[in-house]
């Protein structure tokens, strides 16, 4: 009789917890189809849905203070934005990109795309070898492979000379980087951030939140950002896979100084320990004077910039928008942004890849295909490999790139970077690209009423969980 008690007690406990989470998930959830799917969820199997939603449901990363105004305010704003006045981009408003990023447009920069692993690394380990007074590394996987072990080894050798060295992973893209990689890293005195002390996503309930941010930066004067890991995959050479497109950015100019801006914030928020004045705050101005703005977004914003950025990329466009990316579940806003886009007579196309490395964005890619192809948005699928670039080009004015999907996650619950470049010579080199990439794909043209059953059945349902795919 009493375990009966007992057990009546557990389940109406149980109830009420799960109706209280549900009432906070729908006045807090961060998309309406999120708070739908968590109070559905919640009510239907609050024994699952309970624990799930203390780890996935979390709607805003506590406790991460961005210093960047108190550092601003002691550097001479000259330093970060470049000399004189920004060349106006016909067409283009840059204000909306300016409020997402918290940083103005700066000139004197040098932009250069790396369009495969093999050149974007070798590129980047030149410039550690020359780097004479820091380095700065942070992947969102690391592995112990080929490529691995090859950058583990440059960074020893820069440590050895005496440069300094700053070498921060995410806990759990990286989870599987043995301790003994860091371990000889630590041993030749690199600076790391401890997996077992540092605050980050396997603290309590934030394992969800991801830092999926790719930044190299050596000496203040060139930086690096864009797709690729540290990985033998990232050069082609994973059989499954096969060859694999991505796009890399290298700067000079003060867009490294803005670059370097989210790696000291970040470094800051895992340890507790600034590094603002051992960092170099002068540009070294490019003869070339591209425009640029680094957009580093993540879950501390207070306006899901990653979702403004997009947004702000789609409403910019007036004749041409394309945009590739290797998952596609965006929220209803990007949804909508498009739609209009395409309907105002825009060239709206997004490249996505055929080979899935991720089932459930994948497959839930296909529930939006149909009412945005009506609209006029044309879909591509990437067939000569694996492509996971982050890029995007409006007209012939802007090109972007960096770490941001075109996917709730990215827009929500990761911290990522984009290179936002306002030069009509960087769109045409990222058109060039861009045609490339399309010859070998091929255009969606199939509704999802003619797909596979387990498609049909299965990407709407997949949809549900976009807020945390």
């Amino acid at each position: 009789m009493l375990g009966v008690v007992i057990s009546t007690i557990a389940i109406v406990v149980m109830w009420l917890a799960a109706a209280v989470t549900a009432l906070r998930a729908a006045r807090m959830a961060r998309t309406p189809q999120g708070a739908i799917g968590w109070v559905v969820f919640l009510l239907s199997a609050p024994v699952i849905a309970l624990p799930a939603y203390l780890i996935f449901g979390g709607f805003r990363f506590r406790g991460y203070h961005r210093p960047r105004v108190d550092l601003l305010s002691k550097v001479e704003m000259g330093l970060i934005t470049g000399k004189g006045p920004i060349a106006k981009t016909p067409g283009i408003n840059p204000g909306p990109f300016e409020a997402v990023a918290g940083l103005p447009l700066c000139q004197g920069n040098r932009c250069d795309l790396l369009v495969d692993g093999k050149k974007s690394f070798q590129s980047i380990l030149e410039e550690i070898d020359n780097a004479s007074q820091y380095i700065l590394v942070q992947f969102y996987i690391v592995r112990a492979d080929g490529l691995g072990m090859r950058v583990q080894r440059h960074l020893i050798a820069a440590a050895q000379r005496g440069v300094p060295v700053w070498f921060m992973v995410d806990n759990i893209g990286s989870h599987g980087l043995p301790q003994s990689y860091l371990d000889s890293l630590e041993h030749a005195g690199v600076n790391l951030v401890d997996p077992a002390t540092s605050r980050g996503p396997k603290h309590r309930f934030h394992i969800n939140f991801r830092n999926h941010r790719k930044t190299v930066v050596v000496d203040g004067r060139v930086g690096f950002t864009g797709g690729l890991n540290i990985g033998d995959e990232y050069l082609g050479l994973d059989p499954e896979f096969g060859p694999w497109r991505d796009t890399h950015l290298r700067l000079r100019g003060p867009a490294v100084q803005q670059l370097q801006l989210s790696f000291a914030e970040d470094w800051q928020w895992q340890t507790d320990e600034p590094i603002w004045e051992l960092l170099s705050w002068t540009p070294i101005p490019a003869p070339e004077n591209q425009q640029v703005l680094i957009a580093a977004t993540g879950p501390p914003d207070k306006m899901a910039d990653g979702s403004m950025l997009y947004f702000s990329v789609i409403s910019a466009s007036s004749r041409r928008l394309w945009i590739a990316s290797p998952y596609f579940v965006p929220d209803q806003d990007v949804v909508a942004a498009l739609k209009h886009a395409a309907l105002r007579g825009v060239d709206v196309r997004i490249l996505l890849p055929e080979l899935i490395d991720h089932y459930l964005p994948w497959l839930a890619g296909f529930s939006y295909f149909d009412d945005l192809r009506q609209a006029g948005v044309r879909f591509f699928r990437y067939q000569a490999g694996f492509m996971h670039q982050k890029v995007f080009l409006i007209d012939d004015a802007v090109a972007g790139v960096g770490t941001t999907n075109l996917d709730n996650r990215s827009f929500r619950l990761n911290f990522e970077t984009m290179a936002v470049m306002f030069d009509p010579e960087m769109a045409r080199q990222m058109q060039v690209v861009l045609e490339r990439d399309f010859v070998p794909s091929q255009e969606v043209t199939t509704w999802l009423r003619d797909t596979p059953w387990h498609i049909r059945l299965f990407s709407p349902m997949a949809r549900l969980l976009a807020p945390i795919l």
